[in-house]
């Protein structure tokens, strides 16, 4: 594993983005004890699109811990995410998760997907 991504954060949450996916936790026990993962996969208008979801830890998956929030992101993600910070607006229009992604040369009008 690259030891220079494993050392720092590869994604960030503020503190809003926090709040919101320990409240979503909280309205489904299902997901209780589980980790934010945080994904990269093909698809999406420009190539790669973002995924999040909650899942258990799994070999080589980087780990980190904002405002009380775990995250884990795999090897092939962190690549494309080293930087990346998850945020969430609960504004009418245009609110919900936003990843602000340094690595994006292009981003979809849906800010969903991405160009590397």
């Amino acid at each position: 594993m690259n030891e220079t991504i494993e050392a720092e954060a590869v994604v960030q949450l503020t503190e809003s983005a926090a709040k919101e996916i320990q409240a979503m936790g909280q309205r489904d026990p299902s997901q209780a004890g589980k980790h934010l993962r945080v994904f990269v996969e093909a698809g999406g208008c420009s190539g790669l699109q973002y995924g999040m979801v909650f899942d258990e830890t799994r070999p080589g998956d980087i780990q980190r811990e904002f405002f009380g929030v775990p995250i884990l992101v795999d090897e092939f993600s962190a690549s494309y995410l080293k930087g990346a910070v998850v945020d969430f607006s609960d504004a009418l229009s245009g609110g919900g998760f936003k990843i602000l992604n340094p690595n994006a040369r292009q981003s979809c009008g849906c800010g969903k997907s991405f160009e590397a």
